[in-house]
């Protein structure tokens, strides 16, 4: 049952916190999470986790994809998606590389989108004509005065 050369998928839901039940302290897996009942404390895992309608999540998460229906206090680290989905609440702050949030859903914190290089934002500089130009109208206008 528990040999040394299974390997964890992590589609496959390895831990459940069921609705009537509650956790507090530090979760680590290499699957998939669920919770539907009270969870305090860190979430870690390969896989994924998906926060249930009812449940209440006081932690910080860190995972593949998350996926929000109930309500999370705390932060969240999603090293692919964050869904928030129609009856999801969420008070965190956020480091994603995908975000979605579904008509209904509730989000404040801040948010970081992670794997795109930042752009530069300079405005750019005119080349050899377009310098000669701009510098010939400009000693026009200063001619001609106000």
């Amino acid at each position: 049952m528990f040999g040394k050369g299974k390997s964890h998928s992590v589609d496959r839901i390895e831990a459940v916190i069921g609705p009537a039940a509650s956790f507090t302290g530090h979760l680590k897996c290499d699957g998939s999470v669920r919770i539907d009942g009270l969870c305090e404390g860190t979430i870690e895992t390969a896989g994924n986790v998906i926060i249930g309608e009812g449940a209440k999540v006081m932690a910080d998460i860190i995972a593949e994809n998350v996926s929000v229906s109930g309500a999370v206090k705390g932060s969240i680290t999603a090293r692919g998606r964050l869904e928030i989905l129609a009856s999801g609440r969420v008070w965190a702050d956020l480091t994603v590389t995908s975000f979605l949030i579904d008509e209904g859903g509730f989000f404040r914190g801040g948010i970081i989108m992670s794997g795109e290089p930042e752009p530069s934002l300079k405005a750019p500089q005119p080349t050899g004509d377009e310098a000669a130009k701009e510098t010939v109208e400009s000693d026009e206008k200063t001619a001609e005065g106000p």
